[in-house]
């Protein structure tokens, strides 16, 4: 709830009017606050002529400055600003909402007339109105519940389509597979092949230095194989 009081604020010339002012009415607490806040900064603004720190008092806000800001200006935290340069920065410092407001009772009625209402635009500025909340019931939960939305609203699609990977088959010898049953015949021949290359290669060198001729691996993959027939025939 702001605090309006009299245009008579406006008229004050000296300190001690607006410390009695702010007694009155009951606002010295937060100009004490910010006396007992009052306090060494930390790091090297020390050395930028900025030595202290401390908290934010009351803002007053007037229409016509007739002595009120030379009034308020030596009491500390208290700011003044004037109703047609309002900042954000004054009224929220850090961005925290609900800092202790004065207005006079000029400034106060001027607030129409400059942001306008929800019904009537503003007079002092083109085609400005307040911003408009976009729901007028923000309760989501019982909207969502409600019997009117919920007929318009399709049937949830349960069904799961999975993407399918797509593989390259000159890579992947499944894939190639699928594609070309005879692929696994062909590889294997190939490594037949490669196999009895370098036989043939380790058999010429063997030959050329004398030396005796490595064993041959698919001679005893045969012989193996053999043995084994030749016990299932007796079988």
């Amino acid at each position: 709830v702001p605090l309006v009081v009299s245009d008579k604020v406006q008229s004050f010339q000296k300190t001690k009017e607006a410390v009695v002012f702010l007694r009155r009415n009951k606002a010295w607490a937060d100009v004490a606050k910010v006396y007992a806040t009052r306090r060494m900064r930390a790091g090297k603004g020390k050395l930028r002529n900025r030595r202290h720190v401390q908290k934010r008092g009351p803002l007053v806000i007037y229409d016509n400055d007739q002595g009120l800001t030379k009034a308020f200006r030596n009491i500390p935290g208290v700011e003044t600003i004037q109703v047609d340069n309002l900042n954000l920065l004054k009224l929220a410092p850090g961005g925290h909402v609900g800092r202790f407001c004065i207005w006079t009772e000029s400034a106060f009625k001027k607030l129409d007339g400059l942001y306008g209402t929800w019904r009537k635009a503003s007079s002092a500025k083109n085609s400005w109105n307040l911003p408009q909340p976009k729901m007028a019931n923000t309760d989501l939960s019982a909207l969502l519940k409600s019997e009117a939305i919920r007929k318009v609203l399709r049937a949830p699609n349960k069904k799961v389509s999975r993407a399918v990977v797509k593989t390259n088959p000159l890579k992947n010898i499944r894939t190639m597979l699928q594609l070309n049953p005879y692929a696994a015949v062909q590889k294997k021949n190939a490594e037949l092949t490669a196999a009895k290359n370098l036989r043939a290669k380790a058999l010429k060198a063997a030959k050329a230095t004398g030396k005796p001729a490595p064993a041959n691996p698919m001679a005893k993959r045969a012989s193996k194989m053999k043995a084994k027939a030749g016990k299932k025939g007796k079988k």
